[in-house]
């Protein structure tokens, strides 16, 4: 089999490259010419992967890409996909999240009509979600509370009118948060544990800067979460949505608590006004009700064993 990874370099890329891979693959992966390449350079340097220079935005590019790889499946990852960026981007968060969907589609309608196509959406598609919504299934009403949320709905809805419209092989899914090594440190997870590894090391002084404490968020491992994304692609119902999630609401306050209890450490906690968002989604807790159901996946790994390899991830880097 052959899969197409759009967005192989990021952090959930990598990941699922390398559990395609240990499946027996062919892996083929599109690159911004752009693109830091250290969650790969492994898989690059002993040719497990063969890369392609792409910008999705541009179809031309993307159908010569598909074109090149004729993939089985395509996982599209690729994306603007940092909340906060989206309020200072908007414009450019949606241009490069619908627009590089709409292409994908378009390239996989034209040249591998048979594929079966992920369309990665977001648990950030629910946005508004009052107390008794939760946990909250894929019928739950999408009211998107950012420019990012807006373009995973898109993303979301373009999927399923391709799906309607030409029959094409989309399953689509909604992750909530999901963490682990490799996790970029502007992400809240990893950005405490950034810090707290440079305050063991000396490197800062004790004191640690946050956002919003109280939102509470549905954490899984990516290591779990490559392996949902791999059994909907081949296991779900074509045209259908799952939430891929835990089905434990975190307050944020929670998860530093523990990463303040792994490392240790006795530090100041000081909120800084810059990591606040205009609106902010207060709760997302999933059912995974549907894909344990339908596709017969469940999460495998702890968030506490998450939040120690995170963790250590970032001690063996600054």
């Amino acid at each position: 089999m052959k899969a197409l990874i759009t967005g192989i370099t990021g952090f959930v890329g990598s990941h699922l490259a390398e559990h395609l891979l240990s499946l027996n693959y062919e892996v083929f992966g599109s690159v911004r010419w752009r693109s830091k390449r250290d969650n790969i350079d492994h898989l690059e340097k002993d040719g497990s992967i063969t890369l392609f220079e792409t910008d999705i935005k541009d179809p031309i590019s993307v159908r010569k890409t598909v074109t090149d790889c004729m993939p089985d499946e395509i996982y599209h990852l690729a994306a603007q996909s940092f909340v906060p960026t989206s309020w200072s981007a908007p414009a450019e968060t949606l241009d490069t999240n619908i627009q590089g969907q709409l292409n994908i589609l378009e390239a996989a309608r034209e040249v591998v009509p048979n594929a079966r196509i992920h369309v990665v959406g977001s648990s950030e598609e629910y946005g508004l979600v009052y107390p008794d919504e939760c946990p909250m299934t894929e019928n739950q009403p999408l009211r998107p509370l950012s420019p990012y949320g807006v373009s995973k709905v898109g993303q979301d809805l373009l999927g399923w009118q391709y799906f309607q419209s030409y029959g094409l092989n989309v399953i689509r899914t909604r992750a909530f948060n999901h963490t682990g090594p490799r996790r970029g440190e502007v992400f809240v997870t990893s950005s405490f544990s950034k810090q707290l590894a440079e305050i063991k090391k000396g490197i800062s002084e004790p004191v640690i800067k946050v956002g919003n404490l109280e939102a509470k968020r549905d954490f899984s491992d990516v290591r779990d979460v490559v392996k949902a994304y791999y059994l909907a692609v081949n296991k779900g119902e074509r045209g259908e949505v799952y939430n891929i999630c835990s089905g434990i609401g975190r307050p944020i306050q929670s998860l530093l608590d523990l990463l303040l209890e792994i490392s240790g450490l006795d530090v100041k906690i000081e909120r800084d006004p810059s990591r606040m968002r205009p609106s902010d989604v207060m709760v997302l807790e999933g059912s995974a009700e549907k894909i344990k159901r339908e596709v017969g996946w469940a999460p495998s790994i702890t968030f506490e064993e998450t939040m120690k390899d995170l963790y250590e991830f970032w001690l063996e880097r600054v």
